[in-house]
């Protein structure tokens, strides 16, 4: 059964030069349990896709489709989903733990408030001592201020806070971004332990190794668009778009060629070009790449490339 589908999923950003466009004609769909990564360069929309999905863009205009679990949540209003949706069975982990909790207020009284917003009528005490020992975290951190607790504390007290209202569906943005490895290691650890326990994750971050822990899918993205889609083996073992290749090949590995970089610097999404946005820094260009390419079916999902029309 289709647990989330996205298609044609457009994001557009009103600005004094003109649209926007951070999130083009995105498409992909998780069974139940499943979970995708979304990886790709700084700026190409990653962050976007997932405020879209779980409704936080108000200065932006959404096109295109989200069905949750049979609904079509983009169709609600904003007290409908508020009401069914956001916290309940979808949320989301912020990128940088220390910009995303109040520095004047305690743990525990950020924690009442996300309830007292999402309206909960049960055991408050109760559930908040739940969240914050389900991410390994002593009682007693709830009593403290931000500025008391490590970058790894901090980091799990806001996954905790995701974790409130017991969702099916989390979107984890770049929750390991300026933590040392140890406790890289332990929120990955984390992820995966939530995961076994029957939650999805969509999981936004730069890093690819990290993505092969956690997520059966993966989509590439690359100025605005998801460029190749498919499963976690595929991409790693069968990288089909030139984008996607050029960025397994820029991680260092203990044996093999040193890393490569990717030359040149992604296309401004203010205008939407008309030929392919990788084309100024692909290797393999050809004449047909001047046409913004659609998308061709793989095996598995999808690649936006001429190359295998």
């Amino acid at each position: 059964m289709t647990f989330l589908s996205v298609s044609g999923l457009d994001a557009r950003y009103r600005s004094s030069r003109g649209p926007v466009y951070a999130v083009d004609d995105a498409d992909f769909e998780l069974k139940d349990g499943e979970s995708v990564g979304i990886a790709g360069e700084s700026a190409c929309g990653k962050s976007t896709l997932g405020l879209a999905v779980i409704r936080m863009l108000p200065d932006a205009d959404i096109g295109g489709s989200i069905s949750f679990e049979g609904e079509s949540i983009l169709e609600m209003t904003d007290e409908e989903f508020d009401k069914k949706f956001r916290w309940k069975k979808i949320s989301m982990i912020f990128q940088g733990a220390m910009n995303s909790l109040d520095p004047v207020f305690t743990i525990r009284a950020q924690f009442l408030e996300v309830l007292r917003q999402h309206n909960f009528e049960g055991d408050a005490d109760k559930t908040i001592s739940d969240a914050i020992k389900s991410v390994n975290l002593e009682e007693t951190v709830l009593k403290k201020y931000p500025h008391e607790l490590s970058g790894g504390m901090k980091q799990r007290a806001v996954i905790a806070m995701a974790l409130l209202l017991k969702p099916k569906f989390v979107i984890a943005d770049e929750p390991t971004t300026a933590l040392d490895v140890l406790i890289q290691a332990q929120i990955i650890n984390l992820l995966k332990s939530l995961k076994k326990d029957g939650m999805s994750i969509m999981l936004i971050t730069h890093d690819l190794a990290v993505l092969s822990e956690i997520a059966e899918k993966i989509g590439i993205m690359y100025g605005g668009q998801i460029v190749e889609f498919g499963t976690s083996e595929q991409i790693y073992k069968n990288p089909k778009h030139p984008y996607t290749q050029g960025l397994l090949e820029s991680i260092p590995t203990l044996k093999g060629s040193p890393p490569k970089y990717i030359k040149g610097i992604p296309p401004s999404l203010l205008d939407a070009p008309t030929q392919c946005r990788f084309i100024d820094r692909c290797p393999q260009a050809i004449e047909k790449c001047k046409q913004l390419p659609p998308k061709f079916k793989t095996d598995t999902g999808y690649v936006r490339c001429w190359l295998y029309e």
